[in-house]
């Protein structure tokens, strides 16, 4: 069993997703988004307000894995450097309190979660609802930061998988 908490990185709006991961199902714990609008337009306190809600979050639910969405190329080089540093201050949160982090593409987690990863905001909501039986949809952030966890819960679940299989041949030689 894991507890897995996911990362959906914004510089205005932070997404997290926490999720149980036991014997190939996926439990719900919580969700939401870190809001760093009340700070105004100063990026150092919308930076220390990521890095105590991640901070917060992790106190809270006391996760085992750590999962975040890795930065795409924006159209604007400024929003990108922002979305980096908005990650960075979550990353932090995480290795302050132990946990190692990975990392996956926009599109590795939409392949993870809808099957194609082409999948457009409102398919990421509506699987992300589906496979952890929600009784309503998630808000986008919040939908997208649970996304980031199921894609790492299914990823090392593969990878765990494969460390069996190799051993096992291993032990057979």
């Amino acid at each position: 069993m894991a507890i897995i908490l996911g990362i959906d990185p914004g510089s205005r709006f932070t997404g997290y997703g926490v999720i149980k991961h036991e014997d190939r199902s996926f439990t719900y714990l919580g969700s939401g988004c870190i809001k760093a609008l009340s700070q105004g337009d100063d990026l150092a306190s919308r930076l220390q307000t990521i890095f105590a809600g991640v901070s917060e979050i992790i106190l809270q639910f006391k996760p085992d894995m750590f999962a975040i969405e890795q930065v795409f190329m924006a159209k604007n080089p400024d929003s990108a450097l922002k979305l980096g540093q908005a990650r960075g201050a979550a990353i932090v949160a995480a290795t302050n309190s132990g946990l190692l982090v990975a990392e996956y593409s926009a599109r590795q987690i939409k392949q993870a979660v809808v099957g194609t990863g082409g999948a457009d905001k409102t398919q990421v909501q509506h699987m992300v609802k589906t496979i952890l039986k929600l009784p309503g949809t998630p808000q986008a952030d919040a939908a997208d930061a649970l996304a980031v966890a199921l894609c790492h819960g299914n990823s090392h679940e593969s990878l765990a998988k494969l460390a069996a299989k190799l051993k096992k041949q291993f032990d057979e030689d």
